[in-house]
This record gives structure tokens, sequence and C-alpha cells, in this order.
């Protein structure tokens, strides 16, 4: 996502089983359509002053926007982007960058909550969503984390972010990343949505367990108007109005 690193990351067959089905109601209250994408991007600081009237009239319907990252940086964009993306009518949310490796999981969940990444039920804030991918700094791909810490350290996470904001976050990953660093835990499928981290003409393997994705990352080299250079496209697996039910909380 942000240009600090080297991302390792980025539909379903149109008939998916019943089990899926039923796991998909769960994921979030509104679980996404297989009929319908909807178009969006995720931003940071690279992108330099977005003219978010100009990317809301490009058909760009939703912006995940970088937030924070550990426990001592938030995004110096983040303010106007979060504020203009919303009176631009796109409907928006925050995105945390994990580093397992310098804090905790509640530690780094608060850090969100308490600069940008809390939630409220305005027509157009998404819950929150974790960026978990390779590390892109020193100590190893998965953070010197064994799969048991890891998995430790995201339900730290993603409960305290539940506490803090009464919302299930997104769960932003790559196939390999999840299954090798977490040992293809299956957890936080059934309340977490997941969006997926995959540059190419299909989301491919879904983390194990992963019974749908709710938003996909397809590539880092997308153009929209307002804009300059390249930024990061995404997809939701439904239409707009289940998107705003996910963002509401609604049915």
């Amino acid at each position: 996502m942000a240009r600090t690193r080297l991302p390792v990351r980025r539909l379903l067959a149109a008939s998916l089983t019943i089990v899926a089905t039923a796991a998909a109601a769960l994921v979030a209250t509104a679980g996404p359509a297989a009929a319908a994408t909807t178009p969006g991007i995720d931003v940071s600081r690279y992108q330099g002053t977005i003219n978010w009237t100009s990317v809301r009239n490009a058909g760009i319907q939703f912006a995940f926007i970088k937030a924070t990252e550990g426990t001592s940086y938030k995004d110096p964009n983040f303010n106007s982007n979060y504020t203009n993306a919303y009176y631009a009518g796109v409907i928006r949310g925050a995105y945390h960058f994990a580093r397992p490796n310098i804090s905790g999981g509640a530690a780094q969940a608060d850090y969100l909550a308490s600069n940008g990444g809390a939630w409220s039920a305005d027509n157009r804030t998404l819950p929150a969503a974790l960026d978990l991918e390779a590390n892109p700094y020193s100590g190893g791909y998965c953070y010197g984390k064994t799969t048991s810490g890891m998995r430790t350290w995201i339900s730290d996470f993603l409960n305290r972010y539940k506490y803090r904001t009464t919302r299930y976050a997104v769960i932003y990953t790559t196939t390999s990343w999840w299954n090798q660093c977490t040992g293809s835990w299956t957890g936080p499928w059934a309340n977490h949505p997941l969006w997926i981290a995959r540059w190419s003409t299909s989301p491919g393997t879904l983390p194990a367990g992963a019974p749908v994705w709710s938003f996909w990352q397809y590539t880092s080299t997308g153009t929209v108007s307002g804009i300059s250079g390249n930024v990061d496209r995404d997809y939701w697996n439904g239409d707009r109005t289940r998107l705003l039910a996910l963002a509401n909380n609604t049915p």
C-alpha cells in the first residue's frame, strides 16, 4: 500500500457453495454480493494532494486511507484525505499498517482508534482495516513471530478494535503471507471482512478458511482523475447499497 515498502501483496467463481454463502453473511452485516462489484482506491501520503471531487466524479465510490503505522506514525495527509473524501461523497475507511515486532496488537489498535480510525454511523464511514503483509523493515518476513505468536497479536488487535469501536475490523492481506505467518489460521473469517491483495486478473486462492472476499486490491498501477501518478485500485464485492450496509452496520 504505502510506498515505503515493497509489498508482497495483491471474482470468486460466480456460484458459491451453501457453506460459503452462509459464512459470507457473517463476514459483515453487508455480506458481499457475487453479482456486482463497486470501484474504489486506497491511498496514503504518496499520492500527494488529492482532488476528491474529481475522484468521485470518476466513479470511485470508496477509499481506504492510511491513518497510522505502529504506535508512533500518523500519515500527514490522513486528516485532509479523510475529511475531503467524506464531503466529496466517497465512502471512506482508515487503515493501519501493522508492526507486530515493535508493540502489542492492543496498543496498535488503540493508536489507530485514537488517531482517526474510530467508527461513526454517518452513512459514509467503513470499519478500519488492519494491513498485514510482508515486513518491509528488519525483523523477517513474519516480523519474527511464530505462527501462534502472530495469531495472538492479531487477536489482540482485533479484539481491542472491536472494544473501542463496536465494529469488526477489515483484514487486508495476501494469501501467501497469511498462510505462512499465521499457520493457515481460519479464526477471524467468521466476522472480519477479507480485503485480499492480488495484482492480477482474479483474486485467486483465498487465505485458509476465508469463504469469500469483501474487497480486492487488484493493481498498484491504476490511474484515477484527481490523483497524480499511480494509485492502488480496489473492488468491493457487491453494489453500493451493500457497501453502505457495511458502513452503517445494518442488514
